[in-house]
């Protein structure tokens, strides 16, 4: 019987490795991301803290917040987690995913098809990935714009 507990016990902590390593590759690759993998994604998956929208203001007074109800964490990294979390793409990288969109999907796709999907960052990756499959010709390079602009535009509820 104790055997039989510790190999269940075993695979749950596997598991919980498991999911969490899985929601943690949906953050975006930035400065910061490996201390919001460690203090944020413990609790949080990463498809619900990018779907946050928050301006610099509300990620303050949301990593105050889990300060306040527990987590520890030094004034820096306080600071580096507020920046990665409000670290929004910038204008042009947007404009440049915009016009990817535009030029590669509206080709097949109507615009309400896309603002209809609501997807979180994975699920527009998974998407974009299986359109490149399917003969979109969409670039290495173009595709972190196209899916930072997607999510941005039509991902998640609001």
């Amino acid at each position: 019987m104790l055997k039989l507990l510790k190999f269940l016990a075993l695979i749950c902590a596997f598991s919980v490795v498991g999911i969490a390593r899985a929601s943690t590759q949906d953050l975006p690759e930035r400065e910061g991301v490996a201390l919001v993998r460690e203090k944020c994604v413990v609790c949080h998956e990463a498809d619900m803290i990018l779907q946050q929208r928050l301006s610099r203001a509300g990620w303050t007074r949301e990593v105050d917040k889990m300060i306040r109800w527990g987590t520890v964490v030094t004034d820096a990294q306080r600071d580096a987690i507020i920046n990665y979390l409000s670290n929004a793409p910038d204008r042009r990288e947007m404009a440049s995913g915009r016009k990817i969109f535009e030029e590669k999907c509206l080709v097949c796709h109507e615009v309400d098809l896309s603002s209809q999907q609501r997807l979180a960052r994975a699920g527009w990756t998974r998407e974009v990935d299986k359109m490149i499959r399917w003969g979109a010709t969409v670039t290495e390079a173009e595709k972190p714009l196209l899916i930072d602009y997607l999510v941005e535009e039509f991902g998640g509820r609001k």
